[in-house]
């Protein structure tokens, strides 16, 4: 099948930036969201990226103005569910919890057309339990962006084992064409990039409750050491503590292993409302955005 046009389940920081890489890829777009004044947030923001695109030079991953209002005319904004029925793909990007994304599935399940591929952006829960909220289970798959959406280049397309092999193919191509570089997982908890960095920001928090450095050393170690372009809790403060902690329940469930529990650190951070950028407080003080100052943990 050909897609054409492209559904979005939710407006904020994922759903924005998913829906920005469907229209500036020339899809036409139409975001769902509860109320009017999360779609205002949400399209500002994508107001914003886009502007910031049109201010590059082309050859640098820049955008004409011209392209910018073709990407703009193309977004589509609602609060109906209806105006999802003649879409081609719907990619839900709403909060991270398996009954509200089975309840949003299931709600629409009657109203998008039989033919249309059902997708899920989440980074940890099993899109094969997703999956049993609708009527198409060999039509819905994992299609997970990163953040921030229009500037990484990774999408993992997850399969399922109800998953059929045109759709597989078909979310793979459509990756490609958003301008990613899509890669090929199964639906094991975790896919690859949470399987692997999870445990390894785990560690990184474990090493620092031991005495090994101070987070700045671990951090600049990291860097230096492995070139990796922020470190372990610099990183962890940009996910978001409380994304990671619920991850490793998630991924802790699944596996019972000990390199996916939270440790003790991790969870007083979220217990305080530490969760790092977004709240000014996790393993850096960010008073000073400019300068975030380590904490003493």
């Amino acid at each position: 099948m050909e897609i054409r046009k492209v559904g979005v389940l939710g407006c904020g920081l994922m759903g924005s930036g998913i829906a920005q890489v469907c229209t500036m890829a020339g899809f036409d777009v139409t975001v769902l969201e509860v109320e009017q004044k999360f779609l205002d947030k949400g399209f500002a923001g994508i107001v914003k990226s886009l502007a910031k695109f049109a201010e590059r030079p082309v050859e640098k991953g820049g955008i004409t103005a011209e392209q910018k209002d073709g990407a703009l005319a193309r977004l589509h904004g609602t609060t109906s569910k209806s105006d999802l029925a003649q879409c081609d793909i719907v990619i839900e990007a709403i909060i991270e919890n398996v009954e509200e994304k089975k309840k949003m599935y299931a709600s629409i399940d009657g109203i998008v057309k039989k033919d249309a591929i059902f997708a899920t952006n989440t980074s940890s829960i099993s899109v094969t339990e997703l999956l049993t909220a609708v009527k198409r289970p060999e039509r819905f798959i994992g299609l997970h962006f990163f953040n921030p959406v229009p500037l990484m280049k990774l999408v993992e397309v997850v399969r399922t084992i109800a998953t059929a092999d045109d759709v597989y193919e078909t979310a793979y191509a459509f990756g490609r064409k958003l301008g990613k570089v899509p890669v090929r997982t199964s639906d094991k908890t975790g896919f690859i990039v949470n399987r692997l960095l999870v445990p390894y920001l785990l560690d990184a928090i474990r090493a620092y409750e031991e005495g090994v450095g101070s987070i700045e050393d671990i951090d600049s170690a990291m860097k230096l050491g492995c070139g990796y372009p922020m470190g372990p809790f610099t990183l962890l403060d940009f996910v978001g503590l409380d994304t990671t902690y619920y991850i490793t329940h998630v991924m802790y469930d699944e596996f019972k292993e000990r390199r996916f529990a939270s440790p003790a650190l991790l969870k007083r951070l979220v217990m305080a409302g530490w969760y790092g950028r977004k709240s000014g407080r996790g393993f850096y003080d960010y008073s000073n955005p400019e300068k975030p100052q380590a904490q003493k943990l």
